[in-house]
């Protein structure tokens, strides 16, 4: 479920990346410093495209081909750095993350006093698709702040606010309950700027000492403890991207042209059988076209209007009509049932003719 190799060039930093081998700028410090071939000649500068059937490696080694992509949540405390690497060597998420793992990269950021749910994916490309406010994913927030709240400035945060030149959406912000001088929140929002919550609330005087995320689009925080680390089964990935994965194994697979033009015709051949059907029917003498009563309807009983295997059609004639061919009355002995079950009105028998007529009037 990662990304697909394009059938047009790209950069070799992307492909590297992709591949997991390192970040984008990583791969290019690694091109300047001759490590990057392609097709056996060494790569002096990164503003190269390669094909899916060029090969790379690096150090000698052919490159991997691009991974599955894959999507965990982390329980990320707080006190600890969203970074890969620190100057100030302070403690970063990748140090509380086991061994074993692909490269891994956050969606998003939490900051350093920042606490609660963290997307981790090895899927570059998903991560920034993930990342883009046009997503439309919901984040949803518990801050707790210091101060006396006014309900009428967190209304006005539906309409969004600019903040010292920085001009930031809509921000649902609900007040749940108040301890003392301090008060929790719910905050919701579709787009995440860096410390968007804690530089509105401070721009009215609320400070931020606690904050927590509870969600990422349909990603949630729930049960899971600090420090621990959870993946999202495939099958739970695919149904919550879709379309954002760019794996064409997670796309639903495409109809070869026979296949759709044979299944287009299929509507239409049996549009056309019924109405050449209706049409016969039309031209039949009503005898013919004469339908078997309903199942309870007086005379009826519960028998399949269909001919039995080898029976010929049946004929029926009404009272006073003239009496139909010699092999038409003999290949209608077998269906004598039949018709006796659908309630048809026969010629009367000679010994029937006796019978009514010595009857009383």
């Amino acid at each position: 479920m990662n990304e697909a190799a394009p059938a047009s060039p790209e950069r070799i930093a992307k492909r590297i990346a992709r591949a997991g081998a390192c970040s984008r700028r990583d791969a290019e410090r690694w091109i300047e410093a001759g490590r990057v071939a392609v097709d056996g000649q060494i790569l002096t500068s990164p503003a190269v495209t390669v094909t899916p059937d060029q090969e790379v490696t690096i150090d000698g080694q052919a490159l991997a081909a691009a991974e599955p992509a894959r999507l965990f949540r982390f329980h990320k405390p707080a006190g600890i750095l969203t970074a890969a690497r620190d100057p100030a060597q302070r403690k970063t998420i990748y140090d509380l993350l086991p061994e074993g793992l692909p490269r891994l990269m956050p969606v998003g950021r939490l900051d350093l006093n920042s606490e609660g749910l963290l997307l981790l994916t090895n899927d570059g490309g998903l991560k920034r698709r993930l990342e883009l406010p046009s997503t439309g994913w919901l984040r949803r927030y518990r801050v707790r702040l210091h101060g006396q709240i006014d309900e009428a400035k967190l209304a006005k945060l539906m309409h969004g606010i600019t903040v010292d030149g920085f001009d930031y959406g809509p921000i649902e912000a609900v007040l749940d309950r108040v301890q003392g001088s301090n008060a929790w929140l719910t905050v919701a929002m579709r787009e995440g700027k860096n410390r968007e919550i804690r530089r509105v609330m401070e721009h009215f005087g609320w400070r931020v000492n606690r904050l927590i995320r509870l969600c990422y689009g349909p990603f949630q925080l729930g049960g899971l403890m600090p420090n621990a680390l959870e993946e999202v089964a495939p099958k739970v990935l695919g149904d919550q991207l879709g379309s954002l994965l760019t794996d064409e194994r997670a796309r639903p697979r495409r109809r070869s042209p026979g296949a759709t033009a044979r299944a287009s015709q299929v509507p239409a051949a049996a549009r056309a059988a019924e109405a050449q059907k209706q049409a016969a029917a039309e031209r039949l003498p009503a005898r013919q076209t004469a339908q078997p009563p309903a199942r309870g309807a007086a005379g009826g009983k519960r028998t399949s209007s269909a001919p039995k295997r080898g029976a010929t059609k049946l004929t029926l004639v009404p009272r006073g009509e003239p009496n139909p061919p010699s092999d038409t009355r003999k290949a209608a002995k077998p269906q004598a049932g039949v018709e006796r079950a659908l309630g048809a009105v026969r010629r009367p028998t000679r010994q029937r003719a006796q019978w009514q007529a010595r009857a009383p009037r």
